[in-house]
């Protein structure tokens, strides 16, 4: 499998706080790999670093063999990565149709906005909003903006896809359709690297988990690997319940 992301000793500091320490792994072509941790653990800082919202403070990132340690956004999403937000924020008064049009205007040179909008109805389509097309953005529920989000991020034609906690805010059927889209996206061609605090959608979807903590990396596995691990039960759950864990094995 050839790697389309390697992460060589990857670190970031903000002043007196180390975000990210020495990271390295490698992402494969048509992987759907999670990348979970507690709160903090550096997973968000994580995908900035690689989309080039910050700044590595050491070590390199290369994509499909170049180095784009150096990039920015605009540059990395031309090159072929993009992304999903915690907190999705569309232009709230721009139509969905608009918001999808504008994301595909953003990361490919010589669309015209024509060629753009027809592109995004095929998005909306794809993620289910094509009834929704006209309407603004504000007035879609929060499952339809994390679609929303879902179609801005494919109508960027990525090779690399970051999808952070696309399924927070969401009930138990909302999630259930969130994992048949993420399938379908990989089936598309498109690598993914899933964030991901529910271990139910991790499980049911990736097939390798990484695990941050305090900044660094802790583990790196199957998802049946991982949920055995007691370095991850600790980071989730505490050392005195790994401990006991361990003892019951």
């Amino acid at each position: 499998m050839a790697e389309v992301l390697v992460l060589e000793r990857v670190s970031r500091r903000f002043g007196g706080v180390q975000a990210l320490q020495d990271v390295s792994f490698s992402v494969g072509s048509g992987e759907i790999l999670g990348l979970i941790g507690p709160n903090g653990a550096g997973k968000t800082t994580l995908v900035n670093v690689v989309t080039g919202v910050r700044s590595a403070t050491a070590g390199r990132v290369l994509f499909e063999g170049r180095n784009i340690t150096a990039l920015q956004p605009y540059q990395t999403a031309r090159a072929g990565i993009a992304r999903t937000f915690q907190i999705v924020q569309p232009f709230p008064d721009l139509t969905a149709l608009d918001n999808v049009a504008a994301a595909a205007l953003f990361s490919q040179q010589g669309m015209r906005p024509s060629q753009a909008r027809e592109f995004a109805a095929s998005q909306l389509e794809f993620v289910g909003l094509g009834q929704h097309a006209d309407k603004p953005a504000h007035t879609l529920t929060l499952a339809m903006r994390k679609r929303l989000e879902l179609a801005k991020a494919v109508a960027m034609r990525p090779k690399l896809l970051f999808l952070d906690e696309v399924n927070a805010g969401l009930n138990l059927s909302e999630v259930d359709n969130a994992m048949v889209l993420i399938r379908e996206i990989a089936r598309r061609g498109v690598t993914i690297v899933l964030i991901e605090h529910l271990m139910k959608v991790v499980l049911t979807v990736c097939g390798r988990v990484v695990v941050l903590q305090n900044g660094a990396l802790v583990a790196d596995g199957t998802p049946k690997d991982i949920v055995n691990d007691p370095r991850v039960v600790e980071a989730y759950l505490g050392k005195k319940y790994a401990q006991m864990s361990a003892v019951s094995r």
